[in-house]
């Protein structure tokens, strides 16, 4: 999220497409009935399916999933015809006025550089023009044809109502409806906020679904305001966390990048990590990045991190590939590729795309382990369940050994929300029988290997003997140490660099915050952006303080939230150029003629001049990207792509199917049905009851007495044409499998006309399987693609093609 829950109370307009907040989220969601409550905020929902929280909307709207960027893109062309863009923010504090380079073009859904056979970009085009003063070309004007705006307002022109209902399904006039309320807060005293979920990143395009509706909110002006942003609604209670602490395979703690095989050396690696401004005056916060590497690697090996070894660099894996995300990882083990995989609080058959895939890999491992506290199906796979799980036994040789660990109510520590903040718990209960922390099981495994490598050596044992492990425990490090590690400490005495005299910081002291990290080996911090979340005042992460100066909704006392402690991320776009808050009603932050202050940590400087100093400082530009330069595989703007499987062709560029750029291993185009398919003819989405978290409420008998047996959904029509009866039995199937399942037919799911051919939609819950208390069933992804969002590799889980008919239920011996 760049705002936080709380924020959400301060917004005139909710907009939820990608999720379904009172559903998926119901403690959060009430920070949208206090918006309504409180200040007549409306409520907007676009979805496939009438859900629970179109139920308490204010303008309901269908939309054909997979389609989401035409629609998107719609409401931006809509916005510029209409001139419902907050100027003076757009000009101020975006690329618009950016030149593009020479050369740059976009022609029938591909833009210049494409090569076919690599399913890749040469994307060199899509930067900026520089000048000869090193700085990118500005045109103020935005008169200029290859400004941003213009090409922006070129990119977005196709995408007029006609041909978003035509792409979408959504009746033209439910989507001009919706433009003009979102038109409304273009105005600078009204906002809107948009939440999503995995609605918009389990696609092939799934980035691209973000990145349209974060220019949609640019060139409104509402990013880095109350009441405005962009809020993921994360799927865990701590899956921010998770990808706070780097562990995405090419990441590292703080969002730093692991090492590619293009870059031997630590020179090297800095050498693209400049992030030099490209504008005058403008701070690019991302320049002080070898202050929190340094600091990171101090933190992770000690004293055998030195200036002399470039901070044991040559430590650290060197990708041959651009990440070895989670489908990458069972391709692999489908080939026989991988030995041991090592499972840590995940259910991998059950949560990844396509099981018979996943089956078949897990059967060439020579060991799996599974660390969790409850039984899965990963650790079950090899277990005959009959229809449900159809194996044999006797022919698979993978060795599996379950850990049981400690459940999270058992634990004490942090979890990360959505917000960003880090909240401190204390455990509830305590763990039955065998089960252990994971930091108690993870210690084990180390000192083992550490003591082992000392023995006997090994290739290069240097980055295990060498890990830094000074816990008072070394069996069983503490929470309370691991966060102090992480918040980080001052390993000598610590001067002002303006002021070589004056001590800030005494050797053995918890630092303050971020700003104090040195790239000379003299501070550790284990992940730089929850810095001062444990300082010398305390455990930060453990306050409790609701008081709310102003009624912002900021909680500035309540926990700790990164960066800073910072509630609303790039809060300075909250100001106009002189410094004043765009609607003093909200104000947030404020220039008092000498600093920032006000009800949140400002995001820049507190002596940035306000004129000076653009507000989005972890960018090179200072400003929001319209236009995203290279940094995104399919595209510096986003297109509308059809899923690769779709029950029409792309209405913009027939020939391709869909992302051009995303991954696809040989095989697995083999399993894709073909574009409007008559042996699969109807649109498949998965998504989450409130009754069932994921996979594991199924092991508890409240819930699953709550939701006892799986279902799918579908609407009146199709059930009358497949003569499928209300709580009949079904078979629903795919290139890919087959399930079972009660049918659900209601008025919630219509059929929607797309480029003339009436579609239908299949919803499927994913909450079932083999294991637990509930009724056994089979997992959404037995029907699901193997394929992936171009840019991070997010499983295409929300559009896909299947078949459906009337049945006697699984056969069950």
């Amino acid at each position: 999220m760049t705002n936080s829950w709380t924020d959400i109370k301060n917004t005139d307009l909710v907009i939820i497409m990608g999720g379904n907040a009172a559903e998926a989220h119901p403690c959060g969601f009430k920070w949208v009935t206090e918006a309504k409550a409180n200040r007549g905020a409306k409520l907007i929902v676009v979805d496939p399916r009438y859900n629970r929280s179109a139920s308490v909307a204010d303008y309901y709207a269908p939309i054909r999933q997979g389609s989401d960027i035409a629609f998107l893109m719609g409401l931006i062309n809509w916005c510029i015809q209409n001139d419902k863009v907050q100027w003076a923010y757009t000009k101020a504090f975006t690329n618009a006025s950016f030149l593009v380079k020479e050369g740059f073009e976009y022609h029938e859904g591909l833009f210049t550089g494409y090569d076919e056979e690599k399913r890749d970009y040469n994307r060199d085009t899509w930067e900026y023009e520089i000048g000869p003063d090193g700085y990118a070309v500005v045109d103020d004007t935005l008169t200029h044809p290859r400004c941003v705006w213009n090409l922006l307002k070129q990119h977005v022109s196709i995408y007029t109502p006609e041909l978003v209902e035509r792409i979408c399904g959504t009746p033209k006039d439910k989507f001009l409806h919706i433009a003009e309320m979102v038109g409304e807060c273009s105005s600078p005293t009204k906002t809107m906020t948009s939440m999503y979920a995995l609605g918009w990143t389990q696609h092939s395009k799934g980035a691209q679904n973000i990145r349209g509706m974060a220019m949609l909110q640019l060139i409104l002006g509402n990013i880095g305001v109350r009441g405005g942003g962009m809020n993921a609604l994360r799927g865990h209670s701590n899956i921010q966390g998770l990808t706070d602490l780097g562990l995405l395979s090419n990441m590292l703690p703080g969002y730093l990048n692991l090492p590619v095989d293009k870059e031997p050396d630590f020179a090297t690696y800095m050498s693209t990590r400049g992030f030099k401004p490209l504008r005058p005056n403008q701070m690019s916060y991302w320049q002080n990045y070898r202050k929190f590497f340094v600091s990171f690697m101090k933190s992770m090996y000690g004293d055998a991190a030195t200036a002399e070894n470039d901070w044991a660099y040559h430590y650290l894996p060197k990708l041959d590939v651009p990440n070895y995300d989670i489908l990458r990882m069972f391709e692999r083990m489908k080939k026989g590729e991988i030995n041991l995989y090592f499972c840590q609080g995940f259910n991998p058959l059950q949560a990844f795309p396509n099981r018979a895939k996943l089956s078949e890999g897990l059967s060439k491992l020579k060991l799996l382990v599974v660390m969790d506290p409850l039984q899965t199906e990963t650790a079950r796979f090899w277990e005959d369940h009959g229809v449900y799980n159809k194996t044999d036994p006797s022919s698979i040789q993978t060795e599996v050994i379950q850990l049981p660990t400690t459940c999270f109510a058992e634990d004490e520590g942090s979890l990360v929300n959505s917000g960003r903040w880090l909240q401190w718990h204390w455990p509830g209960g305590s763990p039955p029988g065998e089960a252990r922390t994971d930091t108690w099981i993870m210690a084990q495994i180390h000192l083992r290997l550490k003591a082992l490598y000392a023995r006997d050596g090994g290739a290069f044992p240097d980055p295990i003997v060498n890990l830094n492990w000074s816990y008072k425990d070394p069996d069983e490090p503490t929470p309370e140490e691991l966060a102090r590690e992480m918040n980080g400490s001052a390993l000598v005495d610590v001067f002002d660099p303006n002021d070589p005299t004056k001590k800030i910081l005494e050797a053995g002291k918890q630092l303050p915050g971020f700003g104090v990290l040195r790239d000379d080996g003299t501070t550790a911090s284990g992940c730089w952006i929850f810095s001062g979340c444990w300082t010398e005042a305390g455990n930060m992460m453990a306050r409790r303080d609701n008081s709310d100066p102003g009624d912002t909704g900021a909680y500035l006392k309540w926990s700790f939230a990164w960066p800073a402690n910072r509630r609303i991320i790039y809060n300075r776009a909250s100001c106009d150029l002189e410094g004043k808050p765009w609607d003093p009603s909200r104000k947030l932050i404020e220039w008092d003629g000498a600093k920032w202050t006000g009800y949140d940590v400002p995001d820049i400087a507190p002596t940035a001049k306000p004129g000076d100093v653009g507000p989005f400082i972890m960018n090179a530009e200072g400003s929001g990207r319209l236009f995203v330069r290279k940094m995104m595989r399919d595209g510096p703007f986003p297109v509308h792509y059809e899923p690769f499987e779709s029950p029409v062709a792309n209405v913009i560029a027939p020939k391709i199917v869909g992302n051009p750029v995303s991954r696809v291993f040989k095989d697995d185009w083999k399993q894709f049905a073909q574009t409007a398919s008559p042996d699969f003819p109807y649109a498949a989405t998965t998504y989450r009851l409130t009754e069932h978290f994921h996979y594991w409420t199924k092991n508890n008998h409240v819930n699953s007495v709550l939701q006892p047996e799986q279902f799918v959904e579908i609407s009146e029509e199709l059930a009358r044409d497949k003569g499928i009866a209300l709580g009949g039995w079904v078979r629903v199937w795919s290139m890919r499998g087959s399930l079972f399942a009660k049918a659900v037919v209601t008025k919630r799911i219509k059929p929607m006309t797309i480029d003339g051919k009436i579609v239908h939609v299949v919803g499927i819950p994913i909450h079932w399987g083999f294991v637990g208390a509930a009724r056994k069933g089979f997992p959404a992804n037995v029907l699901t693609p193997f394929v992936g969002d171009a840019n991070i590799e997010t499983p295409e889980f929300k559009a896909f093609l299947v078949n459906i008919e009337a049945s006697a239920g699984p056969a069950v011996s």
